[in-house]
């Protein structure tokens, strides 16, 4: 009794230790992704903004999903990653086209859809049940 009792106490340690792992690393890579995309919005939305400028920074912020995308990939479902997917190179079509109205509505879809990942994966009781 007392070694199926230690057994169930270690796996439900293992779950718990590995969900903050994952959690931790999914608020990190949102709030990474958000902040690029948000920055890269305002600088849309000023009117004397620099095209090269911009297209660096949607660079930077796709380069950070490539590099995140990996590791989200083994606990998030694989729809989900391709929605941001989509979106990432939606915004970088609207770029080279100069569609900055279709960009911003694009980052901000984006946007939208990491802040989902994030609530979706939370751990809390709504979730759960």
């Amino acid at each position: 009794m007392l070694k199926e009792t230690m057994i169930c106490i270690v796996i439900i340690i293992s779950i718990v230790f590995g969900n903050n792992m994952t959690q931790n690393y999914t608020k990190e890579s949102v709030s990474e992704l958000s902040s690029g995309l948000i920055s890269l919005r305002e600088k849309v939305s000023q009117e004397n903004m620099e095209d090269e400028t911009i297209k660096n920074d949607a660079e930077n912020v796709y380069k950070q999903w490539e590099k995140r995308h990996g590791k989200l990939a083994y606990y998030i479902e694989h729809d989900e990653l391709e929605k941001v997917e989509t979106e990432l190179i939606g915004i970088k079509s609207d770029l080279e086209t100069e569609d900055y109205e279709e960009l911003i509505i694009g980052i901000d879809r984006s946007v939208f859809i990491l802040k989902h990942i994030e609530d979706k994966y939370a751990f809390n009781l709504e979730n759960i049940f």
